[in-house]
C-alpha cells in the first residue's frame, strides 16, 4: 500500500468515525435508549448461560450500561469490567476486573470508570479473558453483519483476540450508529451480535469472515 493510499484510507476512517460520533452525540433520550438495549442484551440465551459477563463501563455518548449494571452484580453472575493499561511493551491493553460493588471503582483514563491503579493486580481481583464466557462491547459504528469501528485505539481488538472462540462477542449500539459499510482492517473483529434498540443483528463473528 503507497503512502498516499494509506493516507487516503486514514482520512476516510477519520471521516466515518466523525460521522459515527455526531450520530451517536445527537442520540435523544440516551437513558431510555439504552435501558432498551440493555434488557435486549440481558434477555440473550447467551446471557443466562454466561458464568462470567464481561460489561463495559460506558463514557461520553456511549450507550449508557451503569443503570443496570447495579443490578447485574446481584445476579449471581462473575461481572467482568475493563480497564484502560498497557503491556509489557507498552502497547494499549484492556484489563479484566472481578467487579463486587460499583463503589470499587473511580474515574480513571478518559473519564472511564476503572478501578484503583494500586488495586490493579490484586489476587482475585484480576480476571484472564479465557475465563469469559460473553463479552459486552462498546464502539463508534457498526455494519448489521457485525463489522466494528471502534475509537482507533487498539484496546478491544488485542482483549477479543485472546476470548475463548465459543465466548459471543456482543456489541451495543444505537440504531444510528449502523452504516451500510465499514472500512475494515484485517485486525478488526467482527461481533456475533449487535443489539440495537430495534433489532438484535446476527453478525458474521470472529471466524466467520
Amino acid at each position: 500500500m503507497t503512502n498516499e493510499t494509506a493516507e487516503t484510507l486514514k482520512e476516510r476512517k477519520a471521516k466515518l468515525r466523525r460521522q459515527a460520533y455526531d450520530a451517536r452525540n445527537a442520540q435523544e433520550n440516551k437513558d431510555d435508549v439504552s435501558r432498551t438495549i440493555v434488557e435486549r442484551f440481558i434477555a440473550l440465551p447467551e446471557y443466562a448461560a454466561a458464568k462470567a459477563a464481561m460489561w463495559y463501563l460506558d463514557v461520553r455518548s456511549e450507550v449508557r450500561t451503569r443503570h443496570q449494571l447495579g443490578d447485574a452484580l446481584k445476579s449471581g453472575k462473575k461481572i467482568v469490567v475493563p480497564y484502560c493499561t498497557v503491556d509489557d511493551s507498552g502497547a494499549n491493553k484492556l484489563g479484566l476486573w472481578h467487579l463486587a460493588s460499583l463503589d470499587e471503582l473511580v474515574v480513571g483514563k478518559w473519564s472511564i470508570l476503572e478501578p484503583p491503579k494500586e488495586r490493579c493486580g490484586d489476587p482475585g481481583k484480576e480476571v484472564d479473558p479465557q475465563e469469559l464466557d460473553l463479552v459486552m462491547v462498546p464502539g463508534v459504528g457498526f455494519t448489521r453483519d457485525g463489522a466494528r469501528m471502534g475509537n482507533g485505539q487498539g484496546y478491544y481488538d488485542r482483549l477479543l483476540r485472546r476470548v475463548r472462540p465459543e465466548a459471543p462477542v456482543v456489541a451495543l449500539a444505537y440504531e444510528c450508529q449502523l452504516f451500510p459499510e465499514l472500512l475494515i482492517s484485517p485486525h478488526d473483529v467482527y461481533m456475533d451480535k449487535v443489539i440495537t434498540e430495534k433489532a438484535v443483528y446476527h453478525g458474521r463473528g470472529r471466524h466467520g469472515r
